[in-house]
């Protein structure tokens, strides 16, 4: 096993949702975990504005940047940009069923082009010295999983991917919309462990559908990462586990009390710079999920950080109004 074997827990690439201010959140609670861009098109990054797409504050570290395309030239050059941006890795979109991606010729419809993502790899390689990984799903459509994945595996890593994370659902482009498609077609957890099981020395990382590291952390027996989605952006307070469960942190869990005083650093920092309150704690309201107060804490940060003006004292009210549980005051004594 390669370098890459350090990395057992990721989040999630997730459009509109895993931004810079989401992923410096996030960073709080786990400093292990490695996070996810949003995806980012191969041309939005050769010519866009750079900072504004794929730019990140060294806090975020360790960090991947999703890269959507399937153009070798175009890959490679993306690629080198975001290395010289001080990304940890690059990944290659195989996964994402949108029309829009479809359209660009991207995303899980290049389960049925592994030649093509084979390239891609290949292209990227030369190209930088970070690990070049791949996300890609069971197949689409009518494809038959067998086959599609272990054929997507077999050129990808031959062409010299780091890792693979497999969505553990088949896509369907036709006749299901995106929404529709978090559930259906079923899981098939199985698959991805079958192809671990074929190709036992290369990094195989699971996604899709993982819910509690209660559920997730026994598949760390069979495969090598797992990648949590919607749960790490809806229950955060999850990702103060994992430095403890999954890598042997000696300093104990984060509690969700300790990651808003040290998320207030940051903060405070990009209001500095004009960024609007709620553009950062939209990806915070969740964090309470489950306690007392957590109903007050989102509303307080929905109604009150949009408000002109809206600055700290938003977060220190939203924090005043959650109960921690004896647990939490007993470790902060």
């Amino acid at each position: 096993m390669t370098k890459y074997q350090e990395y057992k827990f990721a989040v999630a690439p997730m459009m509109e949702w895993t931004d810079r201010h989401c992923r410096a959140f996030h960073r709080q609670l786990t400093a292990r975990g490695l996070l996810y861009t949003e995806m980012v098109t191969t041309g939005a990054v050769i010519h866009g504005d750079r900072e504004h797409l794929i730019g990140f504050t060294e806090i975020e570290h360790p960090i991947a940047c999703q890269l959507g395309g399937s153009d070798p030239d175009e890959m490679a050059k993306a690629s080198k940009i975001v290395a010289d941006f001080g990304y940890d890795e690059v990944n290659i979109n195989v996964g994402c069923p949108s029309d829009r991606v479809q359209s660009g010729r991207f995303g899980a419809c290049l389960m049925q082009e592994p030649d093509l993502v084979a390239s891609c790899v290949s292209a990227m390689k030369d190209a930088v010295d970070i690990p070049v990984t791949v996300k890609c799903r069971l197949g689409v459509d009518e494809q038959d999983t067998e086959s599609a994945l272990d054929d997507m595996a077999d050129k990808v890593f031959a062409a010299g991917a780091d890792a693979l994370w497999v969505h553990a659902r088949k896509a369907w482009l036709q006749g299901l919309s995106p929404k529709e498609n978090r559930d259906i077609p079923p899981l098939d957890y199985d698959r991805v462990i079958r192809l671990k099981e074929r190709m036992p020395d290369r990094f195989i990382g699971l996604n899709g559908g993982l819910q509690s590291l209660d559920q997730a952390e026994p598949f760390l027996e069979d495969l090598d990462g797992l990648m949590f989605g919607r749960a790490a952006y809806h229950t955060p307070q999850l990702l103060g586990e994992v430095d403890r469960r999954l890598y042997g942190s000696q300093e104990g869990d984060v509690s969700p009390w300790d990651a808003v005083r040290a998320h207030m650093t940051y903060l405070e920092d990009q209001l500095g710079k004009g960024v609007k309150l709620a553009r950062m704690t939209r990806h915070m309201l969740g964090l309470f999920h489950g306690r007392p107060g957590a109903r007050s804490w989102r509303r307080i940060l929905t109604v009150e950080a949009i408000k002109p003006g809206a600055g700290l004292d938003v977060v220190e009210k939203a924090l005043a109004a959650v109960s921690p549980t004896d647990y939490d005051v007993e470790a902060a004594e």
